[in-house]
């Protein structure tokens, strides 16, 4: 479903314009190259940043539901850094890693929908 100035997903509500306007574009472009929904919105709302504000060089990284077990892995990584049974656990574990390496922490539910978003 592409989207417009107009119809955007909630999370983009609170961009300035400028921004909004780069996270449609960049989303509409990873929906047509097959991302899901629900990977192409974080990731158009942090290039868009970027984009707009300037390049960052912060790592992002992912809590991700994978295989029985929750992962932390760096955004488009193939590996995972630490993995955990709960999500709690290694939200706990994740956080304190994320922020010693300068990180973004994009958090997904256990569907593969985005969550939440720290340290932006």
């Amino acid at each position: 479903m592409p989207w417009s100035k107009n119809d955007y997903p909630v999370s983009f509500k609170n961009l300035n314009e400028d921004v909004r306007d780069k996270a449609i574009e960049i989303a509409n472009a990873l929906l047509e190259d097959g991302y899901e929904e629900s990977r192409a919105i974080p990731i158009a709302l942090s290039k868009a940043k970027q984009y707009v504000h300037g390049h960052s060089d912060r790592p992002e990284y992912e809590v991700i539901s994978e295989d029985d077990a929750w992962k932390l892995k760096k955004v488009d990584g193939e590996r995972a850094i630490m993995s955990e049974d709960t999500k709690s656990e290694l939200l706990d574990r994740a956080k304190s890693y994320v922020n010693e390496h300068d990180g973004i922490l994009n958090v997904y539910k256990e569907d593969g929908s985005f969550e939440d978003q720290f340290y932006e």
